[in-house]
């Protein structure tokens, strides 16, 4: 039986603070569970109230990482409305000093995307599309919050995600060539723009979009357009959607071009 401090302690896991402090972050479900497993992430801890024989989950039994607990005990812990069977405790991964833009490749910047719910579904589109890298300013959304891990849908263990300056990092980008794209409203149509197979795509935040700083770096400014041209309607995408729109075209450019 699970201990109140315990139960306590994983609970606590849904604070910004309590996570940093124990390096530790919770995934729960199936299938997070099992992709966390599959990408060989540092558990700690696979708690579990169903049967075995899922989402490798007799391997981490063998290794004894399995704790089988009360439905009573679950949902004390869970960060969830409606618990899973099974929730992990999960070591965040060490910060290898890894470059903020790892050079010719497509990377995302995040500048002050706040929402959990976007950083997450962001972080999926990313794996989805094949970038693996995505940085983003110290006031985005911590990657590690519960609803931000649960929208990523596992993505979380196959995409690199850090955190830190955007100035000194972009600019180092800048200065060794790479192309530094963001959206704006008057940037230059996406569907025509010239598009590299590498670079970085900078997304603004929910509210206010890029920042001055942030688009002071900017060497390529591109726009969503509305259908049909000048239609007047919606003033803005979702940050998630837009990036995911984003994101299609300059793999859809890729592919053309072979």
């Amino acid at each position: 039986m699970l201990t109140k401090a315990r139960i306590r302690q994983v609970r606590s896991l849904s604070d910004k603070t309590a996570r940093s402090e124990n390096g530790l972050f919770v995934a729960e479900g199936r299938k997070m569970v099992g992709e966390a497993l599959a990408a060989g992430a540092d558990i700690e801890r696979i708690y579990l109230t169903g049967e075995e024989g899922a989402g490798g989950v007799d391997e981490a039994v063998r290794c004894g990482i399995v704790e089988r607990v009360s439905d009573s005990e679950m949902e004390r812990m869970s960060h969830l409305k409606t618990p899973s069977d099974m929730l992990a405790v999960i070591r965040m991964p060490a910060d290898g000093g890894e470059a903020a833009f790892p050079a010719g490749e497509l990377s995302l910047c995040l500048d002050g995307v706040q929402d959990p719910g976007n950083l997450g579904t962001i972080i999926r589109i990313a794996d989805w599309f094949g970038i693996g890298r995505v940085f983003c300013s110290p006031d985005s959304a911590d990657c590690y919050n519960p609803k931000a891990v649960q929208a990523t849908m596992g993505a979380l263990f196959r995409v690199s995600v850090g955190y830190g300056p955007l100035d000194s990092a972009l600019a180092e980008a800048a200065v060794r060539g790479e192309a530094v794209y963001g959206t704006f409203l008057g940037g230059d149509d996406l569907y025509r723009a010239e598009l590299s197979a590498g670079g970085i795509i900078v997304m603004g935040s929910e509210g206010r979009g890029i920042s001055p700083q942030a688009a002071a770096l900017v060497n390529r400014k591109l726009f969503i357009p509305p259908f049909p041209s000048g239609r007047h309607g919606s003033e803005s995408l979702n940050v998630a959607a837009a990036t995911a729109i984003v994101c299609a075209e300059f793999r859809r450019r890729v592919r053309a071009a072979r």
